[in-house]
């Protein structure tokens, strides 16, 4: 399965700290936000990741990145000159997916939970359809909204409504078979000018092809979107990892226990952080063997 990060949001919304570096590229904790979405496709069981990016950060992204052969994977970047939407990285990452199955993550999403590759396994598993989640927040308004029947199946998806149906939104994780690229082809820009991600999951449900998985409440999902959330994320991350000892959206982990790199390579990545928290964990892990 392949794996896409868009990363291209300028971050305006979070002006002026987002004016000289790109959203994706700012810390959160101790690692920078891009970190926790990649780490969920390697999760997943993606070896080859596009990373979508805007103009001109070619070079921050691939300084920070490289070509992912330090962990094992494949690392590749694809520019978005305009702002379209979602649903454009999949119109952007076409010759990329060439008729796999591929999962699309947003580049200032973050998730946490000690079952989450579990479910991101079990989504990454079906052979076809979309696999989506739906996660309870108190104000869905400015989110994609679900609606559940009684039995917990799907009766709509609508795009930041005025009158949300439900509690459940659609945060920035999908699953999808290669018939993904077929489908957003075929979309109409919304009134907003966009290419809408809802749009893509509607189709799928149109289909009978949709799967919502309801995530549990003691999930963490956080969209760094702007200051205040930022601030929520980062001091989120900080009392996991103090309160478990486990670090969330570590990259060189989750290679190192998926089996993509050896304890000697995860050693050797951990020493050149030397003298940092970071590297220590990484170490430390190492030293389990």
């Amino acid at each position: 399965m392949k794996g896409i990060i868009l990363a291209a949001g300028r971050g305006t919304r979070m002006y002026p700290m987002t004016k000289p570096v790109c959203k994706p590229l700012l810390p959160v904790y101790d690692k920078p936000l891009i970190y926790y979405s990649l780490s969920l496709l390697v999760q997943a069981g993606c070896d080859d990741v596009l990373v979508i990016i805007p103009p001109g950060e070619e070079r921050a992204f691939a300084a920070l990145l490289q070509d992912g052969a330090q962990w094992g994977i494949r690392i590749s970047y694809a520019v978005q000159q305009t702002a379209r939407g979602i649903a454009d990285a999949l119109l952007i990452g076409a010759d990329f997916i060439a008729g796999e199955r591929v999962c699309l993550v947003l580049g200032d999403n973050i998730f946490y939970s000690p079952m989450l590759s579990e479910q991101l396994h079990q989504a990454a598993a079906i052979d076809s359809g979309a696999v989506i989640f739906g996660y309870w927040v108190e104000d869905p308004r400015p989110f994609g909204v679900v609606e559940f029947d009684a039995r917990g199946r799907v009766l709509s998806i609508e795009e930041k409504p005025l009158q949300p149906r439900s509690n459940y939104i659609v945060p920035g994780m999908y699953f999808y078979d290669p018939s993904v690229v077929e489908i957003a082809r075929g979309l109409q820009p919304s009134a907003r000018g966009e290419l809408e991600i809802t749009d893509v999951n509607l189709e799928y449900l149109r289909r009978g092809d949709l799967r919502v998985v309801q995530l549990d409440r003691d999930m963490l999902w956080l969209d760094a979107g702007n200051a205040d959330s930022l601030l929520v994320a980062a001091s989120s991350i900080s009392r996991i990892q103090h309160s478990t000892g486990h670090y969330v959206g570590c990259i060189e982990e989750e290679v190192w226990r998926g089996g993509r790199i050896s304890a000697d390579e995860l050693s050797a990545l951990g020493g050149e952080l030397a003298n940092t928290a970071y590297g220590a964990y990484l170490q430390r892990l190492a030293a389990e063997k």
